[in-house]
């Protein structure tokens, strides 16, 4: 592939060589996935040049274009200045954001409305039934995301909260907004650099996380989850298959194939569970002590006795209030979330199963897969094949 940052008009190609301008910002993981669908296309379908300029998600500064006489465009289109000038191009384009300034060209969007179901049944999951969205009013996917969560939230018989970040509210207001929320409460930020500033902002307010506010961004944009403290739990969208389709669906319009304008929805992969929303919220304190020691000695595999020895009930009585406010006994509960451990591991990492098997302290590799197989109904490799992002084509 033929590769360049352009700012002026294509140089001479090969024939057969097709002009290719990405209009995709540089700044965020979700774009920057978003180039790497494309690329991955590219690998079996050469014969793109790349123009290619380096800005940030709002930057309508496309001025390199003029002049510029290419065959093709794919582009995040969140103004109306940047759909004008896509139109006047008039060369065969592909949108990617959720904006849909642009109706007659073929639009791939990541599924927002998934993405905020599954944020609610996180929080649901968790015991929680007090719900806030943090969103940004600036772009399409985040209104989007919080009107759809709004409605899965109020599906459940709750009300949702939600505030709109200002690019020049700062953390104080955002953290007045946190103190007055019920506790302890669900916030799914629109994205995971709003899920930064919401745990900043919670800091600032002296707010406990994830047992007084459960933190979960989008994007798993894992610097940055992983930069805050605490880490940052976030939903994972498929933005490799949504930028591979994009490429694919203008492949098909430079040669001239009819292609549908529609909207093409892709869902997310999957919640990646870190420790910002890593709770479950129970009246009772035993239970609550027992669930936090779990949670925090999960890589260890720590036995029912343990947890006995550190709330200081007997194994029945343990049982007991634990069948009673998660419906699990307490050896239930362990099992789920070593499994859970278990599962997002096989997905993020490519370690063998004997270096699972010590990583979370199993006596065997097969026991372990055994244990994940009744669990789960799939063997570790199954569940690794099935849940990694499978391309088209």
């Amino acid at each position: 592939m033929d590769t360049a940052i352009a700012h002026h008009p294509a140089p001479p190609q090969p024939s057969g060589t097709r002009h290719v301008a990405l209009l995709v910002e540089t700044s965020n993981a979700y774009a920057r996935g978003l180039l790497v669908g494309i690329k991955k296309y590219l690998v079996t379908h050469p014969g793109w040049s790349i123009y290619l300029a380096e800005h940030s998600r709002q930057e309508t500064d496309l001025s390199w274009l003029d002049g510029w006489r290419g065959d093709g465009i794919i582009a995040r289109i969140e103004t109306r200045e940047t759909a004008e000038r896509v139109r006047r191009l008039g060369v065969p384009a592909v949108d990617l954001s959720a904006a849909y300034l642009t109706p007659e060209l073929p639009c791939v969007e990541t599924d927002d409305a998934t993405i905020a179901r599954w944020a609610v049944e996180h929080f649901a999951e968790r015991r929680l039934h007090n719900f806030a969205y943090c969103g940004d009013a600036r772009f399409g996917w985040s209104v989007k995301r919080g009107d759809s969560f709004a409605a899965h939230v109020r599906e459940l018989g709750f009300e949702p909260h939600e505030f709109r970040m200002e690019p020049s509210g700062g953390r104080l207001a955002l953290a007045r907004w946190l103190l007055g929320l019920p506790k302890p409460v669900g916030v799914l930020s629109c994205y995971d650099i709003a899920g930064q500033e919401v745990l900043e902002a919670c800091k600032i307010a002296d707010l406990a996380v994830p047992d007084s506010v459960a933190v979960l961004g989008v994007d798993n944009d894992e610097l940055m989850c992983n930069l805050t403290t605490p880490a940052l739990s976030s939903i994972q969208p498929d933005t490799t298959r949504t930028g591979f389709l994009a490429a694919s669906l203008l492949d098909q319009m430079m040669s001239g194939q009819a292609t549908d304008p529609r909207l093409h929805l892709i869902p997310p992969l999957r919640v990646v569970t870190r420790q910002s929303s890593d709770i479950l919220a129970v009246s009772d304190p035993v239970v609550a002590r027992a669930l936090r020691l779990i949670r925090d000695k999960v890589d260890e595999g720590i036995p029912v006795a343990a947890i006995q020895r550190h709330v200081g009930l007997s194994r029945r009585a343990l049982d007991y209030r634990f069948l009673r406010f998660l419906g699990r006994t307490v050896h239930e509960e362990i099992t789920r979330v070593r499994m859970e451990r278990l599962a997002d591991l096989l997905i993020s990492t490519d370690w063998t199963l004997p270096q699972l098997a010590e990583r979370l302290n199993f006596s065997h590799a097969e026991y372990m897969g055994v244990a994940f197989k009744k669990y789960t109904g799939k063997s570790p490799g199954e569940y690794r094949r099935a849940n990694r992002s499978q391309l088209p084509g």
